[in-house]
């Protein structure tokens, strides 16, 4: 696990296991648009197919633009 750089945007967390990569972007929510422009935005400059994920405080988990969003509970009692 580590953090990631694409140029002066942050990546919260990148997990590599048998060669697959999963990107992480926490926040506690991603309610104000700002945020949720950071948090989504950070992922979308990645230029290739591995999972994508943000997790959050906030009540629903959902898909934006191919980026998995969930909800902390969910994402914990999913995780793989």
């Amino acid at each position: 696990m580590r953090v990631g750089l694409i140029g002066d945007k942050e990546i919260d967390f990148v997990a590599i296991k048998d060669k697959q990569i999963k990107y992480i972007q926490v926040a506690l929510t991603v309610q104000d648009k700002k945020t949720q422009e950071r948090e989504f935005g950070n992922l979308l400059k990645i230029d290739d197919n591995y999972k994508k994920i943000v997790i959050t405080m906030d009540p629903i988990s959902s898909d934006y633009r191919g980026i998995k969003h969930y909800k902390l509970g969910d994402f914990l009692e999913n995780i793989k």
